[in-house]
């Protein structure tokens, strides 16, 4: 066991081919979703990108400078271009961006009550996991397990705080939730900011919240088996939907 989270504490084993053995909160949205893309590699997306730039800015500050900024308008010019191509990646954060990122950043952590719970002795950061649900092994990784409360803490950003207790469900932070809290053995409570205003939310899930993430997992797990077990019965080429208008 010791092992194998030692492996998975590496971001491109976590993410890549060795962390595929096991199931993940991101394999929900998929599965439910679009199965035919499930464990497809996804491309990077400036939302990815931004949320991979924040985590990183508050919880390993030492690792900001393994992001390639770029000083320019857009993606569109040149100078971007001849960036990309040279940085052999994806996708690249422009200067304008990581700015305001780092003023979400400072805003979250200027708060005492924040900064208080974010680096309070004791806490750990970025810790992997993994755990049998259902039959099935899922992984997770940790923003932050508290020490001195013993909870866990997940940073995240929202375009609207008032929406956030529905946006949490449609991005699946209920089966996140769920999960995480069988993995780690410690009740969740997400740390939240929103973007433009830096209005800042602390939302603790309920009983109810939970249990809807289990349902998720569940439905998630129901079309797994058909498409992608051994003995799965049908062949996710087939795959479609069906609804009633």
């Amino acid at each position: 066991m010791s092992n194998i989270l030692e492996l998975l504490s590496d971001d491109e084993k976590y993410y890549g081919e060795y962390g595929q053995q096991f199931l993940s909160n991101s394999d929900i949205g998929t599965l439910l979703n679009n199965p035919k893309e499930f464990r497809k590699p996804r491309p990077e997306s400036k939302p990815l990108l931004e949320g991979r730039y924040f985590h990183t800015a508050i919880l390993e500050p030492d690792k900001i400078k393994n992001f390639t900024l770029v000083d320019c308008a857009s993606r569109n010019t040149k100078v971007y271009k001849e960036a990309l191509e040279d940085s052999g990646e994806q996708m690249l954060m422009l200067t304008k961006e990581a700015e305001e990122i780092d003023s979400l950043t400072k805003s979250m952590i200027g708060n005492y009550s924040f900064y208080e719970s974010i680096y309070a002795d004791g806490n750990k950061y970025e810790v992997p996991g993994i755990q049998e649900i259902k039959g099935h092994m899922w992984k997770g990784k940790c923003d932050i397990i508290m020490h001195k409360e013993e909870i866990l803490i997940d940073l995240k950003t929202t375009s609207k705080l008032d929406d956030f207790r529905f946006s949490a469900k449609r991005y699946n932070y209920d089966s996140q939730c769920f999960i995480y809290e069988r993995i780690f053995g410690k009740p969740m409570v997400f740390y939240v900011i929103e973007k433009g205003t830096h209005r800042l939310g602390k939302y603790t899930p309920s009983v109810d919240f939970i249990r809807g993430g289990e349902q998720k997992l569940e439905r998630a797990l129901e079309v797994y088996g058909k498409f992608f077990a051994e003995d799965a019965p049908e062949n996710v080429d087939n795959y479609f939907i069906s609804e009633v208008l």
